[in-house]
């Protein structure tokens, strides 16, 4: 009976057991060989004293450790925490403080970084990963955790309401919060896209999407469910669409799930037309919508393969889909889809009342994928819940979306925008509050005002303007080094501008519309953006 996440290779284990589970190029594990060296695994962490529900982080670059990391970790019964390897050492070591995380799994490759990390005060008590005597902490090798390699986990009472991960993502006070997903919700999930796109054990999966994004969810849980291979793809090949392309081909992907902007670089710049892709039956997207003119494009140069669009932010996975099929001349979007048979949804105004049908309003959801809460966060949980009451004490809770949507008369649910000045750049969340509170970090800054505004590569960029203190004298690069040190990548601003002034509301605050139509008209920015 699959009721814990790691069961799920464990069923394919004893099912089929050569089975191919994962492959990262020319390297791959069957299904036993998962499932025993992550059982040594979890052994190895509760000789280290890890407890159950303890947050575990994994500091990984992709790779076939990964997966074992992520399942070692949940055998031992506690939570897995992915940490963005690309991100600046400061913001890592405070996600590390944040979570709590005592142990970390690592690789030798990823000494310098977690040194850095390590600098930047990440108080952590040992090391998986790394060859002992090499680290200023306790630390063990991954032949050694490998050769521990075990036909049964630790004895743990582990129920499927207890933790399983937490993603963590951007906060609009500037600081990462975390995102508290059970076992029961993550299988929930698998069990749905399974369901929805009918997976099985002749498909293989391209995992593109790094772990600390939420998609990589769908790539190892939907796949372990349905005993299907899972390709891991290399960054150096995720960030070259041509190698991309040329690695589906080989591999012989059937379902890919990914965000809009890597589908419009394979268009462009992928060489389809080179690449025998008819393996591939499913190209799913999400994480912010799909330009119209390339994804008809993109089913034209693909005619063979059903393109897909689902919808769900971190909080709940994904909880609606819908199949693209003929688009219209006129047509601008795409709707979201429709309801999974596991959820519910509510569509309300500012005072939490229900809209008339076609209206615009807050979408609000309660489904079996949803997450347990915010990590250590009882504030934006009551922000982040609606309790419609269902009579005496009890309630049905609801995660407050912060996109607006409609629904159509077919039931159809249409994305419209959002409530507050969370963005989406590249798939990944932004809050731009966070920029902006990373921007006026530095000495010299007053304060700064950020926006999105198209790159011309058929996606958004963020771009700023920053007023300096009274005396103050800083460039636009000095800043954006500054910013770089504590935002991820993808959220330092690619524009930057130095201004005297601001525009101005008439109650004095930043203008952030005409700030964004300056900046749109703007033509010789600087470029700051990295990574």
């Amino acid at each position: 009976m699959i009721h814990l996440i790691p069961h799920l290779i464990d069923d394919v284990a004893r099912r089929d057991p050569r089975r191919e589970a994962v492959r990262f190029l020319d390297r791959a594990l069957s299904y036993v060989e998962l499932s025993t060296r992550a059982n040594g695994l979890a052994h190895c962490l509760v000789a280290q004293g890890v407890c159950r529900r303890e947050p575990v982080g994994i500091y990984l670059d992709k790779s076939l450790e990964v997966p074992l990391a992520m399942y070692g970790i949940m055998k031992a019964g506690a939570a897995f925490v992915p940490l963005d390897p690309s991100a600046p050492a400061g913001r890592t070591a405070g996600v590390i403080a944040d979570s709590g995380i005592r142990r970390l799994l690592s690789a030798d490759t990823m000494r310098r970084r977690l040194d850095a990390v390590l600098e930047a005060g990440a108080d952590i008590a040992s090391v998986v990963g790394i060859e002992a005597g090499t680290l200023a902490v306790p630390s063990i090798g991954w032949a050694e955790v490998c050769n521990a390699a075990a036909d049964a986990p630790p004895r743990r009472t582990i129920v499927d309401s207890d933790l399983a991960y937490i993603i963590y993502t951007s906060g609009s006070t500037g600081k990462p919060k975390g995102i508290m997903h059970t076992h029961h919700s993550g299988l929930s999930f698998a069990r749905w896209a399974v369901s929805e796109y009918g997976l099985g054990e002749h498909d293989r999966l391209s995992n593109h999407a790094p772990l600390h994004f939420d998609l990589s969810i769908f790539d190892y849980f939907a796949g372990a469910l349905a005993g299907a291979a899972t390709s891991i793809i290399p960054e150096e090949h995720a960030r070259v669409p041509a190698s991309y392309s040329a690695l589906l081909a080989e591999q012989r992907v059937t379902v890919l799930f990914a965000v809009p902007f890597a589908l419009i670089q394979l268009l462009h710049h992928g060489a389809l037309e080179q690449r025998d892709l008819s393996a591939l039956r499913w190209a799913v997207f999400g994480g912010e919508p799909f330009p119209l003119p390339q994804l008809r494009a993109l089913i034209e140069a693909l005619p063979h393969v059903r393109f897909d669009n689902m919808y769900g932010p971190a909080e709940t996975n994904g909880v609606t889909h819908y199949t693209v099929g003929s688009l219209r001349a006129d047509q601008e979007s795409i709707p979201i889809g429709r309801l999974s048979a596991n959820a519910e949804a509510l569509v309300v105004d500012g005072a939490d009342q229900p809209v008339a049908p076609g209206e615009v309003g807050e979408l609000l959801i309660r489904s079996a994928t949803m997450m347990q809460g915010y990590w250590r966060r009882p504030d934006l949980d009551a922000a982040a819940f609606f309790r419609r009451p269902v009579g005496g004490s009890h309630a049905d809770v609801f995660y407050r979306s912060g996109d607006l949507v409609r629904v159509d008369d077919d039931g159809m649910f249409h994305f419209v925008g959002r409530k507050d000045r969370q963005v989406k750049v590249r798939g990944y969340r932004v809050e731009l509050d966070e920029v902006e509170a990373a921007l006026a970090a530095h000495p010299a800054v007053a304060e700064a005002g950020a926006v999105t505004i198209p790159d011309g590569a058929a996606s958004q960029c963020i771009a700023a303007a920053l007023r300096l203190r009274d005396g103050a004298s800083a460039r636009a690069r000095e800043i954006a080094r500054h910013a770089r040190g504590r935002l991820p990548w993808y959220a330092v601003p690619a524009r930057l501008e130095i201004r005297a002034e601001l525009p101005r509301t008439s109650t004095g605050k930043i203008d952030r519309r005409a700030l964004r139509a300056e900046l749109m008209a703007a033509t010789a920015i600087p470029t700051t953006q990295a990574g």
